[in-house]
């Protein structure tokens, strides 16, 4: 099945991958979940716990106007569909989110350490000692 691949901070990439839900679930690093937020009959699969797990941010899920309403945490990838199942996508589709997703990208901000979360020395006066 021919799908388009993409990685956080990478460009999109075609890749074949085999039919099955174990191909796919090595791909996304975890269990699948497909959301379905273009017109186009296309699907967006990516790993179900993305967020939970802490996986870097990927790219945006964006509403008619563009404006961004998710992010998508982890490699996913653009399958197309038919009547119940994935399918490989068209040329067609290929070229449309490839151009997508090449134009867009994520930083995602390293946390900081949590210093500020430790219990501070607390230094006795004189006249409490």
């Amino acid at each position: 099945m021919k799908v388009l691949v993409v990685r956080p901070m990478e460009m999109p990439e075609v890749q074949e991958i085999d039919h099955t839900l174990s191909a796919m679930q090595e791909l996304v690093g975890g269990t699948i979940q497909a959301v379905y937020p273009f017109d186009d009959p296309v699907a967006l699969v990516c790993n179900d716990e993305g967020k939970l797990l802490g996986l870097p941010w990927n790219r945006t899920l964006t509403d008619d106007h563009g404006v961004p309403y998710d992010i998508v945490c982890g490699t996913f990838f653009v399958a197309g569909l038919k009547e119940d199942d994935f399918a490989s996508l068209t040329e067609q589709q290929i070229e449309k989110y490839q151009d997508k997703y090449s134009h867009e990208m994520i930083l995602s901000v390293p946390k900081q350490p949590e210093a500020h979360k430790k219990p501070m020395k607390k230094e006795k006066h004189e006249h409490e000692r």
